[in-house]
């Protein structure tokens, strides 16, 4: 299934766990050090929605590197922590490697939000960014929370409607 951001409820709704899927338009990137910081801007409501817009959005789970990018695992806690929060500002997807809690299962269910793994394939993923741009954190460099423009990135859905594949 092609997805084209921002991804609408109806349609996070309708993922499967097993689905095959493609994404494109924009994503954001954060990984242990920047997604702690975005749940504080959100609970202290200070979070600027000109710059960053979570609805309908999807962040991967990574660093974004002259190398490429690739999936970290999404179970390290300062990251697997900020999904709930995330889901319910209106993150639909989020991208990254593991098995997640389910705890966290529940919680993208509860907020129609999924969450997909992503072959390690730093290469093939590099040749699918067609833009990227800091928008905050410069100073965590390549784990600063970036803004991707993709084509036909591909991904499994691995949670959905309360459904882990692990």
């Amino acid at each position: 299934m092609d997805i084209v951001t921002p991804i609408e409820i109806e349609c996070a709704r309708s993922l499967r766990v097993g689905d095959q899927i493609t994404l494109s338009g924009y994503i954001y990137t954060g990984r242990d050090a920047v997604l702690p910081r975005l749940v504080r801007m959100i609970k202290d409501k200070e979070l600027d929605h000109r710059i960053i817009k979570l609805a309908g959005s999807v962040i991967f789970h990574t660093a974004v590197s002259q190398a490429g990018v690739g999936p970290t695992s999404s179970n390290k806690p300062e990251i697997e922590e900020s999904l709930a929060v995330l889901s319910k500002a209106g993150v639909r997807l989020h991208l990254g490697k593991g098995k997640i809690s389910d705890k966290t299962v529940k919680a993208l269910q509860q907020y129609d939000s999924v969450y997909a793994v992503i072959p390690p394939v730093t290469a093939l993923l590099q040749s699918r960014i067609l833009s990227k741009q800091v928008i905050a954190f410069p100073e965590e460099g390549m784990e600063a929370i970036h803004l991707l423009k993709v084509s036909r990135f591909p991904a499994i859905i691995a949670a959905g409607q309360g459904v882990s594949i692990y």
